[in-house]
């Protein structure tokens, strides 16, 4: 049995620049649940070296507020990723997002000198997490393989432009030409225990566009979003916003399952069905949802 990951809010990351000052300077103050000071797409080879020094001396020295510092390194296959984690684990990153994750070998080599540089810098060892970016069909094929390679591994993220590059589609407004990869990332993801993140809407001014493909992801079952932009947060987080009625039957549901753990009860039943371990854990979920949303709960 797989060990479930660590629950944050993952809801949101937004994607920051990690050669631009400014940007990493305000990245927190924008509502997402986490940014990922990019490293890799986002940076020209000749700036590399300066935006590395940026964001580990960023993470360093500004209050993040309880927001998630992720950092997306360059792929192992580059010769930029050790030097990369060299700089960033010592700064002490929520988690590393690793790009290009075609294998469990990509994994196990992180982990490896992650936890080298963890030891070298009085870090519990095992507290930096791994966001495994999944943008080949390989990745794809391996994504279970590669959920369970190390603990470090808390969520499967799809990279959807470097995937529809690979397979040579274009990704379209509908996103149907990704529902597969969608579907199998999720999977591979829960069977391992882990979560599932959802790549980024690229049209930063086509609103209804991404309303639509959030509303897909939190159907599907993805935990969160990437975003590239920070007037895309809000949306996302609408998506994961829990209507009324959904949020009372959370709450009766719980409620229920209080009152028969309280009396030695085995079985429950609310509204006339039956109500289950994995019932209670989604309306949990919905609750959780709810508290971020800034809903009222009373239990």
């Amino acid at each position: 049995m797989t060990k479930t990951a660590r629950r944050r809010p993952r809801r949101s990351l937004l994607y920051v620049p990690g050669n631009n000052p400014a940007m990493v300077q305000n990245c927190s103050v924008y509502g997402a649940d986490g940014v990922l000071l990019d490293l890799e797409d986002a940076v020209a080879v000749t700036e590399k070296d300066a935006a590395r020094h940026l964001v580990s001396q960023a993470l360093v020295d500004l209050p993040f507020d309880g927001v998630e510092k992720v950092v997306r390194i360059n792929g192992r296959d580059t010769r930029f990723f050790e030097d990369d984690l060299k700089a960033i684990v010592p700064a002490k990153p929520d988690s590393i997002r690793l790009p290009k994750t075609e294998s469990p070998e990509d994994i196990v080599e992180a982990d490896r000198i992650i936890s080298e540089l963890e030891r070298g810098n009085d870090i519990p060892v095992g507290s930096i997490e791994i966001h495994a970016m999944l943008e080949t069909a390989l990745a794809l094929i391996n994504a279970y393989s590669i959920a369970t390679s190390s603990p470090r591994v808390t969520a499967l993220t799809l990279g959807g432009q470097d995937l529809a590059a690979d397979l040579g589609i274009a990704r379209s407004r509908e996103g149907t030409e990704l529902l597969y990869a969608r579907s199998h990332v999720i999977l591979a993801a829960k069977a391992a225990g882990k979560e599932a993140l959802d790549t980024v809407f690229t049209d930063v001014n086509d609103q209804e566009g991404l309303e639509a493909e959030c509303r897909l992801a939190v159907q599907l079952g993805f935990s969160g979003k990437a975003a590239i932009h920070p007037s895309q947060i809000g949306t996302i987080h609408r998506a994961y916003r829990p209507n009324e009625k959904k949020l009372i039957k959370a709450i009766r549901v719980v409620k229920a399952a209080k009152d028969a753990e309280a009396k030695g009860l085995g079985v429950i039943a609310v509204d006339g069905k039956m109500v289950d371990a994995p019932v209670v854990a989604q309306a949990n979920r919905t609750i959780e949802l709810a508290k971020l949303s800034g809903m009222e709960v009373s239990l």
